[in-house]
């Protein structure tokens, strides 16, 4: 299917690694121009070379986006050459094992500003834009824990809820504007870090020796959907390139779960 992204240009935040990196080469793969952005100049230049190799094309945005001078930079770099058309907010870290009794308030607003406030700053700073030439993409990686909160990690869940919120209110803001804003609310990822995390977690569990005894048993105890598995990086990075496609025009406000049918 060509998602006639050919001459759309894209900004991937966090994309230097894990899922932000699969978008940005998936993106790019389908004809857009792809900024890479990340803090870590080495990993991302290694990205975007891996970019031009495949026969893709891709630019560097360095920055902070935790700070109002580093979104600053990344605008300046990203916007270098001509306007952002594709905005995909991936940045946000993740912290499996905090819970209530070990956040502090001041943890609670740090993860805030990293996975909300990174967002406000780079939809100030590129939406105006797309607004004006009537057509554009908005796209909030959140998590399903921002509709199905558990015990552990409540400042997580909190701003993934924030996420989701942020992209319903902004599609009200951009009505009739040719610009959509959504959030993908995304279960289990496995990456090459989490790979490694949760097979040893298996191990001493008990589910097993391999990954692929391990997957399904870990599946059932920690986070069980319908397919009796975790999500992997090109899954997720295929639906929100057609996401980010003039082929999902008729689709904004909403915040669609990518998550293996968790929970149901």
């Amino acid at each position: 299917m060509d998602l006639r992204l050919t001459g759309k240009k894209a900004l991937v935040t966090g994309s230097s690694s894990g899922l932000g990196e699969a978008i940005a080469k998936r993106l790019a793969a389908e004809g857009a121009f792809v900024v890479v952005h990340g803090r870590n100049q080495a990993r991302t230049e290694a990205v975007a070379k891996a970019i031009a190799e495949a026969g893709g094309a891709a630019a560097l945005a360095i920055g902070d986006l935790g700070t109002d001078a580093g979104a600053d930079a990344v605008h300046a770099a990203a916007t270098a050459g001509g306007p952002v058309d594709i905005l995909v907010n991936n940045v946000g870290v993740y912290e499996p094992s905090r819970t209530w009794k070990d956040t502090t308030p001041e943890d609670w607003a740090g993860l805030y500003n990293t996975n909300v406030l990174t967002s406000v700053r780079t939809i100030q700073r590129l939406v105006p834009a797309m607004r004006e030439r009537g057509w554009g993409r908005v796209i909030q990686i959140s998590s399903v824990t921002g509709e199905k909160p558990q015990a552990s990690q409540p400042h997580y869940a909190a701003t993934n809820g924030a996420r989701n919120s942020l992209a319903k209110a902004l599609a009200q803001d951009l009505r009739n504007t040719g610009v959509t804003s959504n959030a993908v609310a995304a279960g289990g990822i496995l990456t090459a870090d989490s790979l490694e995390r949760v097979t040893q977690l298996g191990r001493q569990n008990g589910w097993g020796q391999t990954w692929e005894e391990i997957e399904p048993r870990l599946v059932e105890a920690l986070s069980p959907n319908a397919i009796g598995r975790i999500g992997r990086l090109e899954e997720y990075a295929d639906f929100v390139a057609f996401l980010a496609s003039p082929l999902a025009g008729y689709i904004t406000g909403a915040t669609l779960a990518v998550d293996g049918g968790w929970g149901i």
